[in-house]
Protein backbone atom coordinates (compact mmCIF):
# COMPACT_ATOMS: atom_id res chain seq x y z
CA UNK A 1 0.00 0.00 0.00
CA UNK A 2 1.40 3.38 -1.04
CA UNK A 3 1.61 6.06 1.66
CA UNK A 4 0.25 9.50 0.75
CA UNK A 5 -0.09 12.65 2.88
CA UNK A 6 -3.17 13.87 0.98
CA UNK A 7 -6.58 14.16 2.65
CA UNK A 8 -9.61 13.09 0.61
CA UNK A 9 -13.29 13.95 1.04
CA UNK A 10 -16.11 11.86 -0.48
CA UNK A 11 -19.58 13.42 -0.64
CA UNK A 12 -22.54 11.23 -1.66
CA UNK A 13 -26.04 10.65 -0.31
CA UNK A 14 -25.71 6.85 -0.70
CA UNK A 15 -24.00 5.31 2.41
CA UNK A 16 -23.14 2.08 0.56
CA UNK A 17 -21.34 3.99 -2.21
CA UNK A 18 -19.40 6.03 0.37
CA UNK A 19 -18.14 2.84 2.05
CA UNK A 20 -17.32 1.26 -1.34
CA UNK A 21 -15.29 4.24 -2.56
CA UNK A 22 -13.50 4.61 0.78
CA UNK A 23 -12.45 0.91 0.72
CA UNK A 24 -11.31 1.29 -2.89
CA UNK A 25 -8.99 4.19 -2.01
CA UNK A 26 -7.71 2.44 1.12
CA UNK A 27 -6.81 -0.65 -0.95
CA UNK A 28 -4.19 1.43 -2.81
CA UNK A 29 -3.37 4.46 -0.66
CA UNK A 30 -2.65 5.00 3.03
CA UNK A 31 -4.19 8.45 3.52
CA UNK A 32 -6.82 10.24 5.58
CA UNK A 33 -10.35 9.97 4.18
CA UNK A 34 -13.48 11.88 5.27
CA UNK A 35 -17.02 11.07 4.16
CA UNK A 36 -20.21 13.16 4.11
CA UNK A 37 -23.80 12.29 3.22
CA UNK A 38 -24.67 15.83 2.13
CA UNK A 39 -23.14 19.08 0.91
CA UNK A 40 -23.94 20.76 4.23
CA UNK A 41 -22.13 18.04 6.19
CA UNK A 42 -19.16 18.34 3.79
CA UNK A 43 -18.93 22.10 4.41
CA UNK A 44 -18.61 21.48 8.16
CA UNK A 45 -15.75 19.06 7.46
CA UNK A 46 -14.01 21.68 5.28
CA UNK A 47 -14.20 24.19 8.13
CA UNK A 48 -12.36 21.85 10.51
CA UNK A 49 -9.92 20.01 8.20
CA UNK A 50 -7.60 20.72 5.30
CA UNK A 51 -8.84 18.73 2.29
CA UNK A 52 -6.78 18.20 -0.87
CA UNK A 53 -9.21 16.34 -3.17
CA UNK A 54 -13.00 15.99 -3.01
CA UNK A 55 -15.19 13.48 -4.87
CA UNK A 56 -18.69 14.95 -5.03
CA UNK A 57 -21.91 13.39 -6.27
CA UNK A 58 -23.94 15.74 -8.48
CA UNK A 59 -27.48 14.61 -7.64
CA UNK A 60 -28.07 15.02 -3.92
CA UNK A 61 -31.07 16.31 -1.96
CA UNK A 62 -30.77 19.77 -0.42
CA UNK A 63 -27.44 21.16 -1.65
CA UNK A 64 -26.54 19.41 -4.90
CA UNK A 65 -23.02 18.87 -6.22
CA UNK A 66 -23.00 22.03 -8.35
CA UNK A 67 -23.99 24.23 -5.40
CA UNK A 68 -21.27 22.62 -3.30
CA UNK A 69 -18.78 23.23 -6.14
CA UNK A 70 -19.71 26.95 -6.19
CA UNK A 71 -19.08 27.14 -2.44
CA UNK A 72 -15.67 25.45 -2.79
CA UNK A 73 -14.56 27.73 -5.65
CA UNK A 74 -15.44 30.76 -3.50
CA UNK A 75 -13.91 29.64 -0.21
CA UNK A 76 -11.29 26.93 -0.93
CA UNK A 77 -9.73 27.76 -4.34
CA UNK A 78 -6.86 25.27 -3.91
CA UNK A 79 -9.23 22.29 -3.41
CA UNK A 80 -9.49 19.97 -6.43
CA UNK A 81 -13.03 18.69 -7.03
CA UNK A 82 -13.96 15.62 -9.08
CA UNK A 83 -17.69 15.23 -9.84
CA UNK A 84 -19.39 11.82 -9.74
CA UNK A 85 -22.77 10.89 -11.19
CA UNK A 86 -24.76 7.92 -12.41
CA UNK A 87 -26.06 10.11 -15.19
CA UNK A 88 -22.98 10.25 -17.40
CA UNK A 89 -24.22 12.46 -20.22
CA UNK A 90 -21.85 14.83 -21.98
CA UNK A 91 -23.95 17.92 -21.12
CA UNK A 92 -23.54 17.30 -17.37
CA UNK A 93 -19.80 16.72 -17.78
CA UNK A 94 -19.35 19.96 -19.71
CA UNK A 95 -21.36 21.90 -17.12
CA UNK A 96 -19.23 20.45 -14.30
CA UNK A 97 -15.97 21.42 -15.98
CA UNK A 98 -17.24 24.91 -16.84
CA UNK A 99 -18.22 25.49 -13.21
CA UNK A 100 -14.69 24.66 -12.05
CA UNK A 101 -14.59 20.89 -11.51
CA UNK A 102 -11.23 19.35 -12.35
CA UNK A 103 -12.60 16.06 -13.68
CA UNK A 104 -15.74 13.99 -14.08
CA UNK A 105 -16.26 10.24 -13.53
CA UNK A 106 -19.38 8.08 -13.75
CA UNK A 107 -20.94 5.33 -11.69
CA UNK A 108 -20.19 2.47 -11.65
CA UNK A 109 -16.60 3.56 -11.05
CA UNK A 110 -13.87 1.96 -13.17
CA UNK A 111 -10.86 1.41 -10.91
CA UNK A 112 -8.13 2.37 -13.42
CA UNK A 113 -9.95 5.52 -14.52
CA UNK A 114 -10.64 6.46 -10.90
CA UNK A 115 -7.01 6.20 -9.70
CA UNK A 116 -5.65 8.00 -12.78
CA UNK A 117 -8.01 10.90 -12.06
CA UNK A 118 -7.11 10.86 -8.35
CA UNK A 119 -3.36 10.90 -9.08
CA UNK A 120 -3.66 13.91 -11.39
CA UNK A 121 -5.94 15.67 -8.90
CA UNK A 122 -3.42 15.28 -6.06
CA UNK A 123 -0.62 16.62 -8.28
CA UNK A 124 -2.77 19.63 -9.20
CA UNK A 125 -3.58 20.37 -5.54
CA UNK A 126 0.10 20.17 -4.64
CA UNK A 127 1.04 22.66 -7.38
CA UNK A 128 -1.79 25.02 -6.45
CA UNK A 129 -0.90 24.91 -2.75
CA UNK A 130 2.75 25.68 -3.50
CA UNK A 131 1.73 28.53 -5.79
CA UNK A 132 -0.55 29.98 -3.12
CA UNK A 133 2.24 29.63 -0.53
CA UNK A 134 4.69 31.53 -2.76
CA UNK A 135 2.14 34.23 -3.51
CA UNK A 136 1.44 34.57 0.21
CA UNK A 137 5.18 34.88 0.89
CA UNK A 138 5.51 37.67 -1.70
CA UNK A 139 2.43 39.38 -0.25
CA UNK A 140 3.94 39.25 3.26
CA UNK A 141 7.27 40.70 2.04
CA UNK A 142 5.47 43.51 0.21
CA UNK A 143 3.29 44.31 3.24
CA UNK A 144 6.33 44.49 5.57
CA UNK A 145 8.54 46.51 3.18
CA UNK A 146 8.22 49.73 5.23
CA UNK A 147 8.41 48.05 8.65
CA UNK A 148 12.12 47.68 9.31
CA UNK A 149 13.51 45.45 12.03
CA UNK A 150 15.48 42.28 12.62
CA UNK A 151 15.65 42.49 16.40
CA UNK A 152 14.09 39.74 18.48
CA UNK A 153 11.52 42.22 19.81
CA UNK A 154 10.35 43.19 16.32
CA UNK A 155 10.33 39.60 15.07
CA UNK A 156 7.84 38.79 17.84
CA UNK A 157 5.66 41.68 16.64
CA UNK A 158 5.85 40.43 13.04
CA UNK A 159 4.81 36.92 14.08
CA UNK A 160 1.73 38.19 15.92
CA UNK A 161 0.84 40.42 12.95
CA UNK A 162 1.05 37.49 10.52
CA UNK A 163 -1.15 35.34 12.77
CA UNK A 164 -3.85 37.93 13.46
CA UNK A 165 -3.98 39.67 10.05
CA UNK A 166 -6.08 37.02 8.21
CA UNK A 167 -8.72 37.12 10.97
CA UNK A 168 -11.27 39.85 11.64
CA UNK A 169 -10.30 40.28 15.29
CA UNK A 170 -10.00 43.77 16.76
CA UNK A 171 -6.38 44.78 17.45
CA UNK A 172 -5.01 47.28 19.96
CA UNK A 173 -1.51 48.57 19.17
CA UNK A 174 0.30 49.91 22.20
CA UNK A 175 3.56 51.79 22.37
CA UNK A 176 5.23 55.18 22.66
CA UNK A 177 4.78 57.90 20.05
CA UNK A 178 6.94 57.41 16.98
CA UNK A 179 7.31 53.62 17.27
CA UNK A 180 5.47 52.97 13.99
CA UNK A 181 2.00 51.89 15.15
CA UNK A 182 0.46 53.37 12.00
CA UNK A 183 2.76 51.25 9.79
CA UNK A 184 1.85 48.09 11.72
CA UNK A 185 -1.86 48.90 11.35
CA UNK A 186 -1.55 49.29 7.57
CA UNK A 187 0.48 46.08 7.38
CA UNK A 188 -2.28 44.17 9.17
CA UNK A 189 -4.77 45.52 6.62
CA UNK A 190 -2.53 44.60 3.67
CA UNK A 191 -2.21 41.01 4.93
CA UNK A 192 -5.92 40.62 5.66
CA UNK A 193 -8.78 39.35 3.52
CA UNK A 194 -9.96 42.98 3.45
CA UNK A 195 -6.85 44.23 1.63
CA UNK A 196 -8.85 45.12 -1.48
CA UNK A 197 -11.29 47.14 0.63
CA UNK A 198 -10.77 50.68 1.93
CA UNK A 199 -8.27 51.57 4.66
CA UNK A 200 -9.35 54.64 6.63
CA UNK A 201 -7.01 56.17 9.24
CA UNK A 202 -8.35 58.60 11.85
CA UNK A 203 -5.97 60.61 14.04
CA UNK A 204 -8.33 61.09 16.99
CA UNK A 205 -6.44 63.86 18.89
CA UNK A 206 -6.26 66.15 15.83
CA UNK A 207 -10.06 66.29 15.37
CA UNK A 208 -12.06 68.45 17.85
CA UNK A 209 -14.47 66.46 20.01
CA UNK A 210 -17.62 68.11 18.61
CA UNK A 211 -16.51 67.33 15.04
CA UNK A 212 -15.09 63.83 15.60
CA UNK A 213 -18.51 62.27 16.19
CA UNK A 214 -19.94 63.56 12.90
CA UNK A 215 -16.72 62.57 11.10
CA UNK A 216 -16.90 59.00 12.39
CA UNK A 217 -20.64 58.38 12.12
CA UNK A 218 -21.82 60.92 9.53
CA UNK A 219 -24.97 63.03 9.71
CA UNK A 220 -28.34 63.68 8.11
CA UNK A 221 -29.28 66.91 6.42
CA UNK A 222 -30.50 69.41 9.03
CA UNK A 223 -28.82 67.62 11.96
CA UNK A 224 -27.13 70.94 12.85
CA UNK A 225 -26.82 74.45 11.44
CA UNK A 226 -24.38 73.81 8.60
CA UNK A 227 -25.58 70.28 7.72
CA UNK A 228 -26.97 71.19 4.29
CA UNK A 229 -26.81 67.62 2.95
CA UNK A 230 -26.39 64.03 4.09
CA UNK A 231 -22.80 62.98 4.79
CA UNK A 232 -21.35 59.52 5.18
CA UNK A 233 -19.15 58.96 8.21
CA UNK A 234 -15.72 57.36 8.14
CA UNK A 235 -17.12 54.05 9.41
CA UNK A 236 -19.35 53.90 6.32
CA UNK A 237 -16.42 54.95 4.12
CA UNK A 238 -14.45 52.03 5.57
CA UNK A 239 -17.25 49.51 4.94
CA UNK A 240 -15.78 46.22 3.72
CA UNK A 241 -12.32 47.30 4.87
CA UNK A 242 -10.42 48.54 7.93
CA UNK A 243 -10.64 51.64 10.10
CA UNK A 244 -7.58 52.65 12.14
CA UNK A 245 -8.37 54.76 15.22
CA UNK A 246 -5.02 56.30 16.09
CA UNK A 247 -4.51 57.36 19.75
CA UNK A 248 -7.89 56.06 20.90
CA UNK A 249 -7.07 57.03 24.51
CA UNK A 250 -7.79 60.70 23.69
CA UNK A 251 -11.49 60.33 22.81
CA UNK A 252 -14.03 61.66 25.29
CA UNK A 253 -16.35 59.38 27.37
CA UNK A 254 -19.48 60.45 25.46
CA UNK A 255 -17.96 59.25 22.19
CA UNK A 256 -16.60 56.09 23.82
CA UNK A 257 -20.19 54.95 24.44
CA UNK A 258 -21.11 55.29 20.77
CA UNK A 259 -17.91 53.58 19.68
CA UNK A 260 -18.73 50.67 21.98
CA UNK A 261 -22.04 50.25 20.14
CA UNK A 262 -20.20 49.93 16.83
CA UNK A 263 -17.95 47.20 18.21
CA UNK A 264 -20.83 45.31 19.84
CA UNK A 265 -23.63 45.68 17.29
CA UNK A 266 -21.68 46.41 14.08
CA UNK A 267 -23.94 49.38 13.43
CA UNK A 268 -23.81 53.18 13.62
CA UNK A 269 -26.39 55.94 13.98
CA UNK A 270 -25.61 59.11 11.96
CA UNK A 271 -26.29 62.41 13.74
CA UNK A 272 -29.89 63.48 13.26
CA UNK A 273 -31.00 60.05 12.05
CA UNK A 274 -33.53 57.80 13.79
CA UNK A 275 -32.33 54.63 12.08
CA UNK A 276 -29.12 52.68 12.51
CA UNK A 277 -26.88 51.63 9.62
CA UNK A 278 -25.08 48.26 9.54
CA UNK A 279 -21.33 48.43 8.84
CA UNK A 280 -18.84 45.68 8.06
CA UNK A 281 -15.57 47.13 9.36
CA UNK A 282 -12.50 45.73 11.06
CA UNK A 283 -11.27 48.02 13.84
CA UNK A 284 -7.59 48.55 14.67
CA UNK A 285 -6.86 51.06 17.44
CA UNK A 286 -3.65 52.44 18.92
CA UNK A 287 -2.61 54.28 22.05
CA UNK A 288 0.52 55.66 23.68
CA UNK A 289 -1.29 56.04 27.01
CA UNK A 290 -1.79 53.83 30.04
CA UNK A 291 -5.42 52.87 29.48
CA UNK A 292 -5.52 50.82 32.68
CA UNK A 293 -4.70 53.97 34.65
CA UNK A 294 -7.29 55.96 32.69
CA UNK A 295 -9.88 53.29 33.59
CA UNK A 296 -9.01 53.64 37.28
CA UNK A 297 -9.46 57.40 36.95
CA UNK A 298 -12.82 56.88 35.23
CA UNK A 299 -11.82 58.63 31.99
CA UNK A 300 -11.85 55.48 29.83
CA UNK A 301 -14.66 52.92 29.75
CA UNK A 302 -13.68 49.47 30.97
CA UNK A 303 -16.10 47.68 28.61
CA UNK A 304 -14.68 49.58 25.62
CA UNK A 305 -11.14 48.68 26.66
CA UNK A 306 -11.92 44.95 26.65
CA UNK A 307 -13.68 45.26 23.28
CA UNK A 308 -10.57 46.92 21.82
CA UNK A 309 -7.99 44.80 23.63
CA UNK A 310 -8.92 41.50 21.92
CA UNK A 311 -5.42 41.15 20.45
CA UNK A 312 -2.94 43.58 22.07
CA UNK A 313 0.37 44.15 20.26
CA UNK A 314 3.14 45.99 22.12
CA UNK A 315 5.47 47.93 19.79
CA UNK A 316 8.89 48.25 21.49
CA UNK A 317 10.60 51.66 21.73
CA UNK A 318 13.77 52.17 19.71
CA UNK A 319 15.99 52.19 22.80
CA UNK A 320 14.97 48.54 23.37
CA UNK A 321 15.91 47.46 19.85
CA UNK A 322 19.03 49.45 19.04
CA UNK A 323 20.36 46.65 16.84
CA UNK A 324 17.76 47.84 14.30
CA UNK A 325 19.32 51.32 14.07
CA UNK A 326 21.74 50.54 11.17
CA UNK A 327 18.87 48.99 9.17
CA UNK A 328 16.60 51.96 9.85
CA UNK A 329 19.36 54.40 8.92
CA UNK A 330 19.93 52.63 5.58
CA UNK A 331 16.19 52.49 4.94
CA UNK A 332 15.73 56.23 5.53
CA UNK A 333 18.86 57.16 3.58
CA UNK A 334 17.59 55.20 0.58
CA UNK A 335 14.02 56.46 0.86
CA UNK A 336 14.67 60.18 1.35
CA UNK A 337 17.66 60.47 -0.98
CA UNK A 338 15.27 59.29 -3.69
CA UNK A 339 12.31 61.42 -2.57
CA UNK A 340 14.40 64.59 -2.10
CA UNK A 341 16.39 63.93 -5.29
CA UNK A 342 19.67 64.13 -3.39
CA UNK A 343 22.92 62.21 -3.76
CA UNK A 344 23.02 59.06 -1.62
CA UNK A 345 24.90 59.85 1.59
CA UNK A 346 26.23 57.78 4.47
CA UNK A 347 26.29 58.35 8.22
CA UNK A 348 29.72 58.94 9.74
CA UNK A 349 31.03 56.42 12.32
CA UNK A 350 31.01 59.17 14.96
CA UNK A 351 27.33 59.92 14.37
CA UNK A 352 26.41 56.23 14.23
CA UNK A 353 28.11 55.69 17.58
CA UNK A 354 26.11 58.59 19.00
CA UNK A 355 22.93 56.97 17.67
CA UNK A 356 23.69 53.87 19.75
CA UNK A 357 24.10 55.89 22.95
CA UNK A 358 21.08 58.12 22.46
CA UNK A 359 17.75 57.60 24.28
CA UNK A 360 15.45 58.26 21.28
CA UNK A 361 12.50 59.68 23.19
CA UNK A 362 10.83 60.30 19.83
CA UNK A 363 11.68 56.74 18.70
CA UNK A 364 11.85 55.81 15.00
CA UNK A 365 10.20 59.05 13.93
CA UNK A 366 12.94 61.06 15.65
CA UNK A 367 15.65 59.00 13.92
CA UNK A 368 13.84 59.52 10.62
CA UNK A 369 13.86 63.30 11.11
CA UNK A 370 17.58 63.29 11.92
CA UNK A 371 18.36 61.40 8.70
CA UNK A 372 16.21 63.78 6.62
CA UNK A 373 18.09 66.76 8.07
CA UNK A 374 21.38 65.03 7.31
CA UNK A 375 20.45 64.43 3.68
CA UNK A 376 19.44 68.09 3.31
CA UNK A 377 22.30 69.77 5.18
CA UNK A 378 25.38 67.53 4.85
CA UNK A 379 27.98 69.27 2.69
CA UNK A 380 29.69 66.14 1.37
CA UNK A 381 28.80 62.43 1.15
CA UNK A 382 29.17 61.82 4.89
CA UNK A 383 26.64 63.06 7.45
CA UNK A 384 28.43 64.40 10.53
CA UNK A 385 26.90 65.26 13.96
CA UNK A 386 27.19 69.00 13.28
CA UNK A 387 25.15 68.67 10.08
CA UNK A 388 22.10 67.53 12.05
CA UNK A 389 22.71 69.41 15.30
CA UNK A 390 23.07 66.10 17.09
CA UNK A 391 24.62 66.11 20.55
CA UNK A 392 24.01 62.48 21.45
CA UNK A 393 22.73 62.90 25.00
CA UNK A 394 22.50 59.60 26.80
CA UNK A 395 20.92 58.55 30.10
CA UNK A 396 24.21 59.35 31.83
CA UNK A 397 24.68 62.75 30.25
CA UNK A 398 26.47 63.80 27.07
CA UNK A 399 28.35 61.13 25.17
CA UNK A 400 31.26 61.94 22.92
CA UNK A 401 34.13 60.11 21.26
CA UNK A 402 37.56 60.53 22.82
CA UNK A 403 39.72 62.32 20.28
CA UNK A 404 43.48 62.94 20.61
CA UNK A 405 43.76 66.37 18.98
CA UNK A 406 47.56 66.19 19.02
CA UNK A 407 47.43 63.53 16.28
CA UNK A 408 47.29 64.29 12.56
CA UNK A 409 43.72 64.24 11.12
CA UNK A 410 43.97 60.82 9.50
CA UNK A 411 45.50 59.19 12.58
CA UNK A 412 42.89 60.76 14.87
CA UNK A 413 40.08 59.61 12.58
CA UNK A 414 41.53 56.07 12.50
CA UNK A 415 41.61 56.00 16.30
CA UNK A 416 37.94 57.05 16.43
CA UNK A 417 37.02 54.40 13.87
CA UNK A 418 38.92 51.77 15.79
CA UNK A 419 37.14 52.67 19.02
CA UNK A 420 33.77 52.70 17.26
CA UNK A 421 34.24 49.30 15.61
CA UNK A 422 35.56 47.66 18.78
CA UNK A 423 32.56 48.91 20.76
CA UNK A 424 29.94 48.35 18.06
CA UNK A 425 31.10 44.94 16.83
CA UNK A 426 32.02 43.88 20.36
CA UNK A 427 28.46 44.62 21.46
CA UNK A 428 27.10 42.50 18.60
CA UNK A 429 29.44 39.58 19.32
CA UNK A 430 28.60 39.74 23.00
CA UNK A 431 24.88 39.45 22.20
CA UNK A 432 25.45 36.57 19.77
CA UNK A 433 28.10 34.74 21.86
CA UNK A 434 30.65 35.23 19.08
CA UNK A 435 28.41 34.00 16.23
CA UNK A 436 29.61 36.11 13.26
CA UNK A 437 26.75 35.12 10.92
CA UNK A 438 24.14 36.12 13.48
CA UNK A 439 26.00 39.35 14.28
CA UNK A 440 26.09 40.22 10.55
CA UNK A 441 22.33 39.70 10.29
CA UNK A 442 21.71 41.90 13.33
CA UNK A 443 23.67 44.86 11.96
CA UNK A 444 22.51 44.42 8.36
CA UNK A 445 25.80 43.79 6.57
CA UNK A 446 27.24 40.78 4.74
CA UNK A 447 29.12 38.18 6.80
CA UNK A 448 32.22 38.62 4.65
CA UNK A 449 32.19 42.40 5.24
CA UNK A 450 31.91 41.89 8.99
CA UNK A 451 34.81 39.39 8.94
CA UNK A 452 36.89 41.97 7.06
CA UNK A 453 36.20 44.59 9.77
CA UNK A 454 36.99 42.08 12.54
CA UNK A 455 40.32 41.29 10.87
CA UNK A 456 41.15 44.93 10.12
CA UNK A 457 40.55 46.13 13.68
CA UNK A 458 41.99 42.97 15.27
CA UNK A 459 38.89 42.07 17.25
CA UNK A 460 39.24 38.81 19.22
CA UNK A 461 36.07 36.82 18.40
CA UNK A 462 37.10 33.91 20.66
CA UNK A 463 36.89 36.19 23.67
CA UNK A 464 33.13 36.40 23.12
CA UNK A 465 32.69 32.66 22.60
CA UNK A 466 33.88 31.68 26.06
Amino acid sequence: MEHNDSTILIVDDEPDFLRLLKRLIQSELECEIFTALSGYEAIEILKDHHIDVAFVDIKMPGMDGFEFLDYVRENYPWLTVIMITAYGCIEVAVKAIKKGAYDFITKPVEQDVFFLSLKKAMERTKLLSENLRLRRSVQVQEAFKNVVGRSVAMQKVFEIVKMVAPTDMTVLLRGESGTGKDLIARTIHELSTRKDGPYVAVNCPTVPEQILESELFGYKKGAFTHATSNKKGLFQEANGGTIFLDEIGDIQPSLQTKLLRVLQEKEIKPLGDTKTVKVDVRVIASTNQNLEEKMRQGSFREDLFYRLNVVPIEIPPLRQRKEDIPLLVEHFLEKYSRELNKTRKRVSPELMEMFFHYDWKGNVRELENVIVRGILFAIDEEIQPQHVGFHGKSENGVWCTKVDFSLPYRDAKEEVLKEFHHRFIGNLLERTSGNISQAARLCGIERQALQHLIKRYKIDVNAYRN
